[in-house]
């Protein structure tokens, strides 16, 4: 086999381009210094910033730590917990960055942070409408992800589990059959806290993972950020190679034919 056929193919969202599949958050760094660097060691090219951190008017914003030549930024419309401030939020994000990207978050509740269904489809719906890539964060149910992709969103974006928890994919299951029923990519968002955890996702066939905190809370942000860069690779290299069936016994590495005496002991 040539080498050339290892080299995977870039993911699209709409119309934007990705050469990494992971995509990282800005928040919860200990500084803007550890953010930078920590995404700079990520290989990500594409972060997400909450516009409703972002203060245009301090002498020194998240922005200012942000090369926007070597990064696309997707906006949030985190810590919105209604359609209509979701809709707002992202309408604002456009004007302040130039950008038809939104991570669409409609929010539930402060305490789970699972998404609203009711609402979180509506602003899908409003926000496709106006022209925007909507990135959608959403639970693991497969049929709102039907609902998601139908109502115009660009990517579904499911919860392995609870923002920040750190329990990493709970369903896989869930995902395998939200990729079968979609037709847009789906990228898995929020609860990973590992490598392993990413590569678990990515061997399941999602066209990527989004994750914040397991990089930035981890003890060693900046050495987790090499490990997370690592994971996704591997395990998106796994997924396309086709990972061997599972077998209830054992089955020799080594081929007995032809060994001196099997053939004799075989008859016995």
């Amino acid at each position: 086999m040539n080498k050339d056929h290892l080299k995977d193919t870039e993911l699209w969202i709409g119309e934007h381009r990705f050469a990494s599949r992971l995509m990282v958050g800005t928040g919860k760094y200990a500084d803007f210094e550890e953010m930078r660097d920590a995404l700079e060691l990520s290989g990500t090219d594409c972060v997400t910033v909450a516009i409703r951190r972002v203060d245009t008017d301090a002498e020194e914003s998240i922005l200012d730590y942000i090369d926007r030549s070597r990064y696309t930024i997707l906006p949030n419309t985190a810590f919105c917990f209604d359609a209509k401030t979701a809709i707002r939020t992202a309408r604002l994000a456009r004007e302040l960055l130039g950008t038809d990207l939104v991570k669409l978050e409609v929010l539930g509740d402060t305490q789970t942070l699972l998404p609203d269904p009711v609402d979180t489809l509506e602003a899908t719906r409003v926000l496709a409408a106006e022209g925007f890539t909507v990135m959608v964060y959403t639970s693991d149910d497969p049929r709102q992800a039907v609902h998601l992709a139908e109502a115009g969103a660009a990517a579904i974006m499911p919860a392995g589990s609870p923002i920040g928890s750190g329990q990493g994919v709970l369903n896989p299951n869930a995902i395998r059959i939200i990729q079968e029923l979609v037709d847009v990519p789906v990228i898995v968002d929020a609860g990973v806290g590992t490598a392993s955890d990413v590569t678990l996702a990515m061997e399941l066939g999602v066209e990527g993972v989004l994750l914040n905190s397991g990089i930035a809370l981890a003890k060693e942000p900046l050495r987790m950020a090499v490990a997370m860069k690592a994971a996704v690779e591997a395990g998106r290299h796994a997924f396309l190679a086709g990972r061997i069936p599972r077998k209830l016994y054992a089955n020799a590495s080594s081929p007995s034919e032809g060994v001196v005496g099997s053939t004799a002991r075989a008859g016995v």
